[in-house]
C-alpha cells in the first residue's frame, strides 16, 4: 500500500522531478492567466498559444489595451475560449489599481515584472476576482507563494482515488482537497500537486500507466492487482 509518506518521499528522488508548473508565463499575472487558461485544457495546448500572447500582453494594463477580439485571436484554439477572454479582461480590469505594487521601484506600463499586492496572497482574496474558483487560487498561491493549498486537477483527483488516500465520497475537488490536507503530512503540502501532477502525466497514466518504471511498483496494491 502506497502510503502519502511514502509517495513525497520516493517519486521525487528517484524521477529526478523538477518540482514546478509546466505552464509558461513571464511574471504573476502571466502566470494566473496560464492557470485561467489551463482550466479543461492540457498545459501542452496553452503553452502552444502563451508566448506569443504574453509578448504582446504581460500586464493587466498591456491586457487591457489588446481588447477582448484582439486576445481572443491568440486563445481561440483553447477550449471555452470565448468565457476565458471575458474573465481574464475582466480580471485585468481589477487588477489595474494595483501596476507595480510589490515590484522595487515601481512597475514601469507595460513592464513584465508584475506581482501581485500582498493583499492577494491568499485563496479568499484571489477567489474575489474574476475567473479564479478554488482550484486556480490553490494552483496559484502554492506555485508563486509556496502556501499550503492543494489545487486537485484530474491527475491528483484520479491519483488520490487510485491509491486509497481519500474515501468514495470525495466526488469534487473540493471534497478531495479536503481529505488530502488531514491525509497527507503537512511537509508535503506545498509539493503535493506538482508532484501528483507530474506523476500522473508522465507515471501513473489514467489508461496505461508506466508500472515497469514505477519506484513505487513494489508497494502499490493497484500493481499488484
Amino acid at each position: 500500500m502506497i502510503t502519502p509518506r511514502d509517495f513525497f518521499e520516493i517519486v521525487p528522488k528517484n524521477l529526478n522531478m523538477e518540482i514546478r508548473s509546466e505552464l509558461y508565463s513571464t511574471n504573476e499575472f502571466t502566470f494566473a492567466v496560464a492557470v485561467i487558461l489551463s482550466a479543461q485544457a492540457t498545459d501542452k495546448k496553452v503553452n502552444e498559444v502563451t508566448p506569443a500572447l504574453f509578448r504582446v500582453a504581460p500586464t493587466p494594463q498591456k491586457m487591457l489595451e489588446l481588447g477582448i477580439d484582439g486576445l481572443k485571436k491568440y486563445i481561440r484554439v483553447i477550449s471555452f475560449f470565448n468565457n476565458k477572454a471575458k474573465n481574464i479582461i475582466a480580471l485585468s480590469e481589477k487588477l489595474i489599481p494595483f501596476a507595480g505594487e510589490g515590484v522595487p521601484g515601481g512597475a514601469r506600463r507595460g513592464s513584465g515584472d508584475w506581482k501581485f499586492p500582498q493583499k492577494y496572497h491568499n485563496r479568499a482574496e484571489l477567489v474575489k476576482l474574476p475567473g479564479i474558483g478554488q482550484k486556480t487560487a490553490n494552483v496559484i498561491t502554492n506555485v508563486l507563494w509556496n502556501a499550503p493549498n492543494i489545487g486537485v486537477d484530474t491527475h491528483v483527483f484520479r491519483l488520490s482515488h487510485r491509491y486509497g488516500w481519500v474515501t468514495d465520497g470525495a466526488n469534487t475537488p473540493e471534497k478531495v482537497e479536503k481529505e488530502l490536507l488531514k491525509k497527507i503530512p503537512k511537509k508535503y503540502h506545498a509539493i503535493t500537486n506538482h508532484v501528483m501532477v507530474l506523476f500522473g502525466r508522465y507515471t501513473c497514466t489514467a489508461l496505461r500507466p508506466k508500472c515497469e518504471n514505477c519506484p513505487l511498483s513494489k508497494i502499490c496494491d493497484f500493481y499488484k492487482g
